[in-house]
């Protein structure tokens, strides 16, 4: 691919995960939490699911392979999208991003643990230094004590054990029928936990209704189909390593949309973090098979 290209389509996917933070944040004035992203998933599932069955993809032929993307969907949406539309109650969208992005040091250490994987030195560096990186922004502007910090860390550790799910089950699927599936069934968990646990609170308005659209369609369905584009067309261990910049764009919109201020010490820590998970990310080619 050309290398413009390349850079010009990591910019706008990496952007439009960032810009999902602060979009929700606003959302939050209209829309109560869990009913957002329930909405906002359930809506993009809807889509895809349309997609993949015009296109005729592969989907499953076994209850065992639809209970996997049930799962997949609880632990990839559910787990990791509700906690960060709730986190953003309390603390800033850019906070909340860098929490939610340390995933791929959990993901190391998950993997470690459960899986037996093995990880090469610089990834171990790379968790190091993004923990650090993590105690440094703890400590500088976000408060323990805020159920909104508990929340984004929540969110990364589901997201690392839906990306560990997904390095166990995710050849045996269409990706793209995987995606569809595990955002409609993820979507419909957060509704259903928006009406039994929190004070559903719906306000329609052009500007609403725009939020609920950005957040399906552009911060969804495009920001997945340009991922997924970039990881057919390039090495995947290449692509993931520029993950890092989706926090950076969750505290950059955080600036511009909602005003919030750039702690210096939150910007030392999140710097750590990101060098940590480009050095986890760097070296994923290295990880061993199961031992």
């Amino acid at each position: 691919m050309n290398k413009i290209w390349f850079i010009l389509l990591l910019v706008i996917t990496t952007s439009l995960m960032g810009s999902s933070f602060a979009v929700g944040k606003i959302g939050l004035n209209y829309i109560s939490p869990l009913l957002l992203v329930g909405l906002r998933f359930t809506l993009a599932g809807l889509l895809m699911m349309v997609i993949v069955i015009s296109l005729k993809r592969t989907f499953p032929t076994t209850l065992r392979e639809w209970l996997q993307i049930i799962t997949v969907g609880a632990f990839q949406t559910t787990g990791v999208m509700g906690p960060i539309f709730l986190s953003l109650r309390t603390i800033t969208a850019g906070e909340s991003s860098i929490l939610t992005f340390t995933n791929p040091l959990l993901v190391v250490i998950f993997g470690t643990i459960f899986m037996g994987i093995k990880y090469h030195s610089i990834q171990w560096l790379g968790v190091l230094i993004g923990f650090l990186g993590v105690f440094i922004t703890l400590g500088a502007s976000l408060h323990i004590q805020e159920i909104g910090t508990f929340f984004g860390i929540l969110s990364a550790i589901s997201w690392a054990i839906a990306t560990l799910l997904f390095k166990k089950w995710g050849s045996s699927f269409d990706i793209w029928v995987l995606t569809a599936y595990q955002m409609l069934f993820g979507g419909i968990l957060l509704l259903i936990g928006s009406f039994l646990f929190e004070q559903v609170k719906l306000v329609f308005t052009p500007f609403s209704i725009f939020i609920i659209l950005w957040l399906a369609i552009m911060a969804s369905i495009i920001q997945f189909a340009i991922w997924f584009f970039l990881l057919q067309k390039e090495d995947a261990g290449k692509v993931s390593a520029y993950l890092f910049l989706a926090p950076l764009f969750g505290v950059i919109f955080g600036w511009v949309l909602l005003n919030e201020q750039l702690n210096f010490s939150t910007l030392v820590g999140g710097v750590l973090i990101l060098i940590g998970i480009f050095f986890v990310n760097r070296r994923r080619n290295l990880e061993s098979t199961k031992g």
